[in-house]
Order: structure tokens, then sequence, then C-alpha cells
């Protein structure tokens, strides 16, 4: 990661990069503008469908990365340093990370995520927020 304490993103297993050129769905991780990185949070979270804010080699994370791919989703999966998870916490109202956000609203943790699973309303929620084909 560069010195201005950018975003680190990976994708689904992808490695991790301070900054995708012109890339994925559009999103930009070190803007010119120097976003405060609560600013940056929120804006990842409205420009994807799918985001789970995570440490670098979090079990939980893949656990539900491996989850969401099985129902037919793709999660942008953004890796935090400490500085940016107390960022994310306050800025997206998350208690922990990892922290899954769809269609831009807190889901919570695995257990947010496996609660929404177990009692059907995953993928109905995934295709609302268009997540999923079909």
């Amino acid at each position: 990661m560069q010195g201005g304490g950018g975003v680190s993103c990976a994708v689904a297993g992808e490695a991790p990069s301070s900054s995708l050129a012109g890339g994925l769905l559009g999103l930009t991780f070190d803007p010119p503008g120097g976003e405060a990185p609560a600013e940056r949070i929120g804006r990842l979270v409205r420009e994807s469908p799918v985001v789970i804010f995570a440490r670098r080699g979090c079990c939980m994370c893949h656990v539900m990365r491996r989850l969401l791919a099985a129902v037919g989703a793709h999660a942008t999966v953004i890796e935090l340093d400490e500085a940016e998870e107390e960022a994310a916490a306050s800025a997206a109202a998350a208690a922990a990370v990892p922290a899954l956000f769809v269609g831009g609203a807190p889901v919570g943790g695995l257990d947010g995520l496996m609660g929404l699973h177990l009692s059907g309303r995953l993928v109905p929620r995934l295709r609302e927020v268009g997540a999923l084909c079909g």
C-alpha cells in the first residue's frame, strides 16, 4: 500500500491492489482529491452491491466469500489496515470486521450472513440489489 493510506482491495480471490486503473465496477481507491477514510468507505459501500470489509487472511471473510459464491454472488472484498478498520467501523456503523454490506445496508459479520442464508432471505436480497442473475 502506498503512503496515502489508500484502501487495499482484493476481489473474490484476486491479488490485492491499491488502485484498479479504470477497472473493476468503476471503483477507484486512491482518488486524486484525497478523500477522507470515512468518505471513501461510504463510497465503496454505495458503489458495489456486495462488499466485505476484512483483515488480510481473515478466515471468516473466506467463509463469507465462499458462501456468497456458492449462491452465485461475488463480493468486493476490501482489505483494511488497522487505521482504516477503525474508520470503517465508525463510518459504516460496523461493530467489527469482517463486515458485510448488501445493497449499501449493513448485514453484519459472518453471523448476519448465516442468519440471512438460513432464513431463506439471502438469495432474494441479492437478487433485489442486482448481485445475482436470474
